[in-house]
């Protein structure tokens, strides 16, 4: 496979599915840490604690995409599958770019899902959130079994 070959549905699919796992014990940790924690070392929760706890979840899911597209060009999902994304240039997405492509993918999930059918029949293998923000997701780094998939 070459270092620049377009990632497939399946590889896609997946880094999805463990980002998501990755945030949903994002999300349970910060429950813990913030509510649980305060009701366990003071006897209970401060009236700020929840509200905190919610914003912090809230925001978590949109700071993890963002950050992780614009810093390395890899989730957690992305590096276990080997995958990056970037422009169709190659260049690393800038800190706005990888934000709307994360809020955007994010307030319209299942189009985001929906959406990776077009890998089928798209030259470069490009689902619809990369068509909309110019991006592709092509394998590179450390190689995996996974992607044979």
């Amino acid at each position: 496979m070459a270092d620049d070959a377009y990632a497939g549905l399946v590889s896609r699919v997946m880094a999805l599915l463990i980002d998501v796992l990755v945030l949903v014990l994002g999300t349970a940790a910060v429950y813990l840490v913030l509510v649980e924690g305060s009701e366990l070392m003071l006897g209970g929760s401060p009236s700020w604690v929840r509200p905190v706890a919610g914003t912090v979840m809230g925001v978590l899911p949109t700071a993890y995409f963002t950050l992780a597209w614009w810093l390395t060009g890899q989730t957690a999902g992305d590096i276990v599958m080997g995958v990056t994304v970037s422009r169709a240039n190659g260049e690393r997405l800038g800190f706005l770019h990888a934000l709307l492509r994360a809020v955007v993918g994010l307030a319209l999930a299942p189009l985001w899902l929906a959406g990776m059918v077009t890998t089928l029949i798209d030259g470069r293998r490009r689902a619809l959130l990369d068509m909309l923000f110019g991006t592709v997701v092509r394998y590179g780094g450390a190689r995996t079994n996974l992607q044979l998939l």
